[in-house]
This record gives structure tokens, sequence and C-alpha cells, in this order.
């Protein structure tokens, strides 16, 4: 039996400022069947300089001309939202997570969680790893725009303060939205699997389709996080780069589909091949008459379904060997 995959629906900033539109993603979620629904939390004054400028892919995204700032005021919600959406999450079944972008949030946020998400933002945030690891509660830690080195930074600071390791996973991505299949570099994960035993590994997706995330948990991604959104047509930076609630229950289909195929592992016939072995399969089947004590040659068989009879397998056995009853053209031996 295979490990069920976390999968954590991203709704991020999909909401758009509007904890109507938010709730509306967690129905969403919920009916496709992930495990979590994740937001992200943070205070602008705290988080970015008035001046920052966005990303070329918000701003291509957006069409909008205006400061990091403003684009993450705009798109802010309040800490009391915070906390209704974790009840309704409740109310629906479904984990509530949100990744925090400064520390008094992450503070925040502690109270609503169990399991912390930190951005690819955050990688290289030594003091900020150690506030979120102090709570002492598990850690999943996105690399996006990470070096290995950067990871192991990341992994001593988390473990030094505290953490073991079983308690952290970490989840290769790549921070481009949308990411070109030629950068996702899928194996970075079993790199990073190989180089941090006993760590966990993940997959934070950010292409176009289900095709990678299904990949990533076919190649051993235990935990999968994948932006959604209502309407890709929707305004706002990370919408384009998202999956509608359709290709989310798709991609949750594809990838407990994928778990079951896994297996585990033992190259043995399953039930309905061991009833259909006798079908496909075949046996020595003699040739042409041949009479009990007669010395079997080769030219005197044949190989022929069914094969519930003797495996071709002891062929080397069989000739040379003296036959101890009569066989009739056709017969098994």
């Amino acid at each position: 039996m295979t490990q069920s995959t976390f999968i954590i629906a991203e709704a991020g900033v999909n909401h758009n400022g509007n904890i109507n539109l938010a709730k509306q993603l967690i129905d969403a979620a919920a009916k496709a069947g992930v495990d979590a629904v994740k937001f992200q939390t943070w205070k602008t004054e705290l988080l970015v300089t008035e001046d920052a400028k966005m990303a070329d892919y918000q701003v291509e995204n957006t069409k909008r001309e205006e400061t990091q700032f403003q684009m993450l005021k705009r798109l802010e919600l309040s800490y009391a939202d915070f906390a209704e959406l974790k009840d309704y999450c409740n109310q629906k079944n479904i984990t509530f997570m949100s990744t925090p972008d400064e520390e008094q949030s992450a503070t925040f946020l502690n109270d609503l969680q169990d399991t912390f998400k930190i951005g690819s933002g955050e990688l290289t945030n030594t003091p900020f790893l150690r506030h979120v690891a102090n709570f002492g509660k598990p850690i999943i830690i996105s690399t996006g725009m990470g070096y290995l080195s950067e990871v192991e930074h990341a992994i001593a600071t988390l473990t030094n303060a505290g953490l073991q390791l079983s308690q952290i996973t970490v989840l290769h991505a790549t921070t481009d939205y949308p990411t070109a299949p030629e950068d996702v570099n899928l194996r970075a994960m079993l790199t990073i699997e190989s180089a941090f035993p006993g760590i966990t590994v993940g997959y934070s997706d950010h292409t176009i389709g289900i095709e990678v995330p299904v990949a990533a948990v076919a190649l051993g991604a235990k935990v999968i996080e994948k932006h959604f959104t209502l309407d890709k047509t929707m305004d706002g930076p990370d919408h384009k780069a998202s999956l509608e609630p359709d290709e989310l229950q798709a991609m949750v289909n594809a990838i407990r589909n994928i778990e079951l195929s896994l297996g585990n592992g033992w190259k043995v016939p399953t039930k309905t091949e061991r009833e259909n072995r006798s079908v496909v399969r075949k046996s020595l089947v003699a040739g042409q008459i041949i009479v009990a004590g007669t010395i079997i040659t080769a030219d005197m068989l044949e190989i022929k379904r069914p094969g519930n009879g003797i495996s071709p397998t002891r062929w080397d056995e069989i000739v040379g060997s003296v036959a101890k009853k009569d066989y009739q053209i056709g017969d098994l031996i």
C-alpha cells in the first residue's frame, strides 16, 4: 500500500482580496478532494518597500503599472478574514493552511494551523526560518530560485532551531508563472532526496496543466502543491498559471490513480494475472505420437497454449528424458 500524497490546492492570492471569493475557492478545493487549501498571509508594510517593483510575470499577468506594494495592498486580507476562513475550512472538512510572509503573520497563523508552509522567497531568510521553527510544528518549504547549498543552509537552520528531519518536507519548485517544461527539472527533487536522507520531498508546480505534478508523484513526491483559481481570465498575478476547478479535480484523480499504480514494488503476478497464466502462457506439447519408454527428442515437442502443463522453461530437462506414458499428438507432456 503506497503512502497517500498530500495535495495542497494553492489558492494563494487568487481571492483578489475578497473573502467571499476566498470561500468559493475553499468550496472548489473541497469538492476536488484535495487535502488542504492554502492562502498567503502578510502585512504589506512589513513585507515590501513602497517602491519595490513587481516581477515581470506579475506585470505581464496583471497588465497594471503599479508597485509591488500597491499590488500586495490591494490583495491583502485581514487577520480576522483568515480566522473566518479557518472556520469555514473546518465546516467544509478541509485543512486550512496559509503561508506567512513575515514574522508577525507567522505568529498569528500559529494559532490557526498545525503545519507551516514556507515559500521560496524565505528560503534564505535565516531569522524568519528560526522564528517559524521555534513553534515546533512540521514545516513544508519550497526551494524555488535556490541552489542546493541554500537548501542545505535552510535545513540546518531549521534543525538547529530544534526541528527533527522527519518534521521537514522540502519541495522542489521553479519560481516562474507559468513555468516552461524545460525549466522544471523534476530530477532535482530526487537530488534533494538523495542529498538529505530523512527528508520528505515533494513538488510545488507552476506549469500549465497537470502532467508535471502527476509525474512528480510517480517519481516519489509525497506532497504536491498546485495553484488553482475559479477562472483563469480573472484579474490578478497568478490566475493564468492556475488550474480551474475541473482541472484541479482531474489532477487529484490522476494522482490517486498513479498512487494505486505504483503498488508495493514486489514483482509477482496479480490475482488476475494468475488466472490468466493458463490462457496466455504455453506448455510443452507432443508434436507426434510418443510411446512410453521412448527417449524424448526436441523434434517430438511443440510449445503451445494452454499454459497449465509443463512450462517451456523446463525444455532442457524434458529433452533427453524417458517418456513415462504414451502421448498422442497435442497431448500436454
